[in-house]
């Protein structure tokens, strides 16, 4: 440590020896001209402005890094924006460097925060929501994941412009795992593979009826009723709805295809022969998992298929997402692990048949995306701007991450309506789809 920690004040550096046991692995820089970590470090952070020590100071850990990169005051070097997917290995690694001062440092720490104005709390960055306490208490404690919250959350998310999502989504528009048929396959062959397998597992046919909810940009509607199947899909997203409809009319299939901006609790039909759903348990809230199966069950005939494609944990533990993600990625989103959704299945008219994991074709997708906003990053600013373009980077390289290390999964839970005798009608006793 430098003799700056025996006067009155410190730099940045003394500030990051003084909370960090060594070796940490970024070499860090500063406006103030100090610097402190290895010389040969793969990545290196720059601390811009005397702002993006406020945004650390006042929202400690993930939250105020998180604004600090996301409006250009801290700064990382090697690694690119669209792509930062490695430096999360060196967070995790940072993060279990972090120690407490002794007293007579931690009041160091304060004075030199307070005399360079860090203290002060930042303006908050344009893109983030509300706390989920804040929102409570505006929109009144019983109204979490109702109709008009899940639109308002929703359409924060996913209204960002068609044109941005088209950039790394690619030509199909979907924003779910793909299913890739071998590791090498492009993405456009594994979503076209995930929907044909969801499609087979429900075992639809020329003629029978599907619903789609949380359809997205209609691309599952638009698979199954290019096959004879009339399908229906809702979202809560008004600019997913209005370029679906416009796909649907472009390829001429109107007579079998439709998507409402619509919340599927509010779909009037009824005795549909498969229920598709693709990604929108995490916005249900597990506390209205009982009524979300037992909803989706009373829309199917008996014998009926209901396919649950979404993120879980690794394990049944409640936990909270954290605040960056709440804030500015899925507000009010929830996971949980997959024994729970099997539970609620099983405990609201399904008999469940088969499930899998497949969070390593999630790992591959979030990487496909990535390398699109990555090859497509200058256009993405142009469309959406930096602070934007840059959350989406870091969140799809965070989850890559996430999905590489087993800290979330993706499973696909398949169950089916039975009759008061217990009978699955003709569905087979095994596995009919092909793998």
């Amino acid at each position: 440590m430098s003799n700056a920690i025996a006067q009155d004040l410190m730099t940045i550096a003394d500030i990051v020896e003084a909370t960090t046991t060594a070796p940490i692995p970024f070499r860090i820089t500063s406006f103030d001209g100090s610097s402190t970590g290895p010389e040969d470090a793969k990545y290196r952070i720059h601390v811009a402005n005397t702002d993006a020590v406020a945004y650390i100071a006042t929202a400690p850990g993930d939250l105020g890094l998180a604004r600090a990169y996301l409006m250009g005051d801290l700064i990382v070097e090697g690694e690119h924006p669209g792509h930062p997917y490695e430096i999360f290995d060196a967070l995790k690694a940072f993060y279990g460097c972090f120690k407490r001062p002794d007293a007579a440092t931690t009041l160091k720490i304060m004075r030199t925060l307070r005399k360079m104005n860090a203290l002060k709390f930042q303006a908050i960055p344009e893109m983030e929501q509300a706390p989920a306490w804040r929102k409570a208490l505006i929109n009144g404690l019983a109204s979490r994941h109702s109709k008009d919250r899940d639109k308002k959350a929703i359409s924060y998310h996913y209204d960002v412009g068609n044109d941005f999502y088209a950039l790394f989504l690619g030509p199909s528009m979907t924003y779910t795992c793909a299913y890739y048929p071998t590791p090498e396959s492009t993405l456009e062959e594994a979503q076209e593979n995930k929907y044909r397998l969801i499609f087979e597992k429900l075992r639809l046919k020329a003629g029978d009826t599907l619903l789609d909810v949380g359809c997205g940009w209609g691309s599952m509607v638009r698979y199954a009723a290019k096959r004879g199947v009339k399908a229906l899909g809702v979202t809560l997203s008004e600019q997913q709805y209005r370029w679906a409809q416009e796909e649907i009319k472009r390829q001429g299939l109107e007579g079998l295809a439709e998507v409402r901006f619509m919340d599927y609790r509010d779909v009037p039909e009824s005795g549909f022969d498969a229920i598709s759903a693709i990604g929108i348990i995490e916005h249900i809230g597990v506390g209205n998992y009982a009524d979300y199966f037992e909803l989706l069950n009373s829309k199917l005939k008996t014998g009926g298929l209901m396919l649950n494609h979404g993120i879980t944990y690794p394990d049944n533990r409640p936990r909270h997402a954290g605040a960056f993600i709440d804030r500015y990625i899925f507000p009010d989103g929830e996971l949980t692990g997959s024994g729970t959704i099997i539970r609620h299945m099983q405990d609201n008219g399904f008999e469940v048949l088969h499930e899998e994991n497949l969070r390593f074709d999630y790992q591959r997708t979030l990487n496909a995306w990535c390398e699109n906003l990555k090859r497509n990053w200058h256009e993405a600013v142009a469309l959406a701007g930096e602070p934007t373009a840059r959350l989406f980077g870091l969140y799809m390289a965070g989850s890559e991450w996430g999905f590489a290390h087993n800290d979330v999964q993706l499973h696909q839970v398949l169950g089916v309506k039975l009759d008061e005798h217990g009978s699955r009608g003709d569905v087979p006793e095994r596995m009919w789809w092909q793998i």
